[in-house]
């Protein structure tokens, strides 16, 4: 699994370092842009033959959910979840969920 945030987002690139230290167990990247501007602050979730998501507008606040997101992505066959509750707050956050 790789993480990705969005580095064109923010003023200083401290919300990759906050998303880093955050999810110490997965690989997280920046990246310039993932045109998810109008909802500053974007995270994409991607593995190979999953499906990946993008969320925007996350903050520090939003680690909890980030953590347990990681967690049942880890756990699922193709990133698909039978109900989005699960995701916590991040299911009012999703952007797009693109398919593996």
């Amino acid at each position: 699994m790789k993480v990705f945030v969005c580095t064109s987002c923010t003023d200083d690139g401290g919300f990759l370092d906050v998303v880093r230290a955050g999810l110490p167990d997965v690989v997280v990247e920046g990246i310039d842009c993932m045109s998810g501007c109008a909802r500053t602050q974007t995270v994409a979730f991607r593995a190979p033959g999953k499906v990946a998501y993008l969320f925007g507008e996350i903050t520090e606040a939003d680690m909890d959910d980030l953590r347990r997101f990681v967690a049942l992505y880890a756990a699922s066959a193709d990133g698909t979840f039978p109900d989005a509750r699960v995701l916590g707050g991040l299911r009012l956050k999703a952007i797009a969920r693109i398919p593996g």
